[in-house]
């Protein structure tokens, strides 16, 4: 029987009351019920919401990828007006990859590493439209070409492993885009990627969608991405969409409290952490098989009333006068959208002291074997670190902004020890301890600094219980005269981190992801900690999970007066919560001042890059578009003179060449502000901001 031909006016892609539900051997979990969703051709549609809210399973269902557990239990998902759903093996066979195409989050993943590139790209052509290898190979370099990656033909040539991970990111979207499919879903495909790395991918994936007329589903937690990338979102909560409409629409008007929620926990220009301190949401995100009656959402809502939020199941509902604006909630109409929320305070700004963390000229270099047979080749020095200074003080958060090679960690490291400096002084507390490793350093030098790191699941051990690991670091810095001294004092440190004293007997496999992060700080604390390194602490977490956690940071800063040295890539929560910001690049400290000065112009070309590329969930911002071309070069190969000269859009504007011979000093361009670049007083006082703010 032949299918009827699909009308190009209707929807490619719609997703008509779906259920999906995992079966274990103990009960059956569902994790997406009665889920609506339509893709109209040419549409980017956006799917937001936190972990475990069904995103993915959608996205899985749609590619009929659940795996041996998974089962659709309800609905159709019909692309082309066809029942993805009732088609045989081997009519999906020859839809996905081909019609339906998937950029998964982690690139290694989609690739493999004994294969070069040309001949993975060229497997797609040739074995869904039988193309021969010779013109599989040239529309793979074409295609290689469209994705803006540099020499075609060493590309082709390569395998995975000798790629970055912004050009294996493209790799992976050059394949699903080479047999032009009509539906392309992308499932958190940035999260992995630098700011800069990330702006280029969707700047890329836009202006692809747009030549080849293909749709997108664009699975994201990144609220701003979402607004830059998407026509319309659907916001979904634990199984459930609860929300869906233009992206302006429900930015503008949300009518879900769980919209409104997840906006109030992200830091939008504007938020302030003492006068408009962000708001977490409350209580914990529901297991699906422990759903509370009624709305999913009621439990931890501001507007809910007892006897009809929980009373029956909520369907969803248009918004009047919106466009295809539909919401699940039964109060929608009586809340007052505008109102300011009841649970933000206002808290007094922490007063910055004394120096306690100088560093002066700091270095560190590694060694590396030239990769000769039999390590015949010459030695080659890595500069992973290059003349850092700055300084530090109580009750302060100096934010280290940068990208991935950029010398973050390096340098964190050397600060706690495990790594000795090349050259240079670090004094701490007026003590040298840059050539002192961390099994020589004295129990005080040790507590007093100490590190949050990025997962949470890596830093606890997963075979003792959480008050257990507390302790054993109040042991390790002597604290406390007796168990019974050390138990109370593990106790006081669960609620300084806001968790119930009773986690202290669980173990950290029964902890969700922010949870663990609260004992890694409570832990990081337990010694009386007065310098703490945060290294990227809530990049792995949930946006109302951020919200908590930055939060919580910030509290015991106020009450312990410390030190936060806060390493992040994410400029929004950096603007928010620093109070100096130091921006890092192949080694160097090419601009620091305080955050109001580094986030106006007159900026470092490399700090206004950064700031260009940085997603915001507001549609009254304004930013102008700045894609830095080709990768953060090698700390083995430095360009010569300026470290940013091969990727600077300025560099024209320095006059003989400058740029390219000689290391730019570090001018000061007003108290506290100091940039390492060539430009002319003039140019830079002409710089325009990057980010401005529509007025209402």
């Amino acid at each position: 029987m032949t299918a009827t031909p699909w009308d190009p006016s209707q929807p490619i892609l719609e997703i008509d009351r779906l259920s999906i539900s995992f079966f274990t051997r103990l009960r059956e979990i569902p994790a997406v019920m009665d889920f609506s969703c339509t893709v109209m051709p040419g549409e980017a549609m956006g799917l937001v919401g936190e972990s475990g809210c069904g995103k993915s399973t959608v996205a899985l269902g749609v590619m009929q990828d659940l795996g041996k557990n998974g089962r659709i239990t309800g609905g159709a998902i019909r692309f082309k007006g066809r029942d993805l759903c009732t088609m045989s093996p081997e009519e999906l066979r020859a839809i996905r990859g081909k019609e339906i195409a998937m950029i998964y989050q982690e690139p290694m993943a989609s690739l493999n590493p004994a294969m070069r590139i040309g001949e993975q790209l060229a497997e797609v052509p040739m074995i869904h439209e039988g193309m021969s290898r010779a013109a599989a190979l040239a529309l793979a370099r074409q295609i290689v070409a469209d994705v803006r990656l540099p020499d075609p033909d060493r590309i082709l040539k390569s395998y995975p492993h000798q790629l970055s991970g912004g050009q294996q990111q493209r790799i992976v979207i050059a394949m699903a885009l080479m047999s032009k499919p009509a539906l392309l879903i992308l499932d958190e495909p940035t999260t992995a990627l630098d700011v800069t790395v990330e702006a280029g991918i969707v700047d890329l994936v836009s202006d692809l969608a747009a030549k080849y007329g293909t749709s997108m589903l664009f699975i994201s937690h990144n609220l701003g991405l979402i607004l830059e990338t998407c026509d319309r979102l659907c916001v979904m909560y634990s199984g459930e969409a609860v929300e869906t409409g233009a992206v302006a629409e429900v930015f503008d008007t949300m009518r879900h409290p769980y919209t409104q929620a997840l906006f109030r926990s992200i830091p939008l220009p504007g938020a302030d952490k003492n006068t408009h301190p962000l708001i977490a949401i409350p209580g914990n995100f529901p297991l699906p098989h422990e759903r509370p009656s009624g709305c999913n959402f009621g439990p931890r809502c501001d507007y809910f009333q007892a006897g009809r939020c929980d009373a029956h199941d909520i369907p969803m509902a248009e918004v009047p006068g919106g466009d295809r604006h539909a919401s699940r909630c039964l109060r929608f109409a009586e809340i007052d959208w505008e109102a300011p929320p009841a649970a933000r305070k206002s808290v007094e700004k922490t007063p910055v002291g004394k120096v306690v963390l100088k560093m002066d000229d700091l270095r560190k270099y590694y060694e590396v074997s030239g990769g000769g047979l039999f390590g015949g080749g010459a030695t080659k020095v890595v500069k992973a670190n290059e003349t850092l200074s700055f300084e530090a003080h109580e009750g302060e958060t100096l934010a280290i902004v940068g990208e991935s090679g950029c010398g973050k960690s390096t340098f964190a490291k050397v600060l706690m020890g495990l790594e000795t400096a090349t050259g240079g002084e670090i004094l701490l507390f007026d003590e040298n301890i840059q050539n002192t490793p961390i099994q020589q350093r004295n129990t005080d030098t040790v507590s007093s600094v100490q590190m949050v790191f990025q997962n949470p699941f890596d830093t606890l051990n997963p075979s003792m219980t959480v008050g257990r690991q507390i302790i054993r670091a109040l042991e390790i810095f002597g604290e406390g005269k007796t168990d019974a001294e050390r138990r109370a004092r593990m106790l006081e440190l669960l609620d300084l981190v806001k968790l119930p004293r009773a986690f202290a007997e669980r173990m950290p496999r029964q902890l969700s992801g922010g949870q663990k992060q609260r004992v890694g700080i409570a832990r990081a604390f337990a010694g009386g900690a007065k310098i703490v390194v945060a290294d990227e602490p809530v990049s792995a977490l949930d946006v109302s999970v951020q919200a908590a956690v930055t939060d919580l940071l910030m509290e015991i800063q106020r009450k312990n007066r410390t030190t936060l040295l806060f390493i992040s890539h994410d400029l929004s929560v950096v603007r928010y919560l620093s109070d100096r910001v130091m921006v890092m690049y192949l080694g160097h400290v090419v601009e620091i001042g305080s955050t109001d000065q580094v986030f106006s112009p007159p900026y470092h070309p490399y700090t206004e890059a950064l700031l260009s590329a940085v997603p915001i969930a507001d549609t009254r911002v304004q930013k102008k578009r700045i894609v830095l071309e080709g990768d953060i070069p090698s700390a083995m190969n430095p360009p010569p003179g300026c470290p940013f000269q091969t990727r600077c859009r300025w560099k024209s504007m320095v006059p003989g060449g400058l740029c390219d011979r000689e290391v730019p000093p570090m001018r000061t361009l007003a108290p506290g502000h100091q940039i390492k670049c060539h430009l002319p007083e003039p140019v830079l006082n002409g710089m325009e901001p990057v980010i401005k703010i529509a007025a209402e």
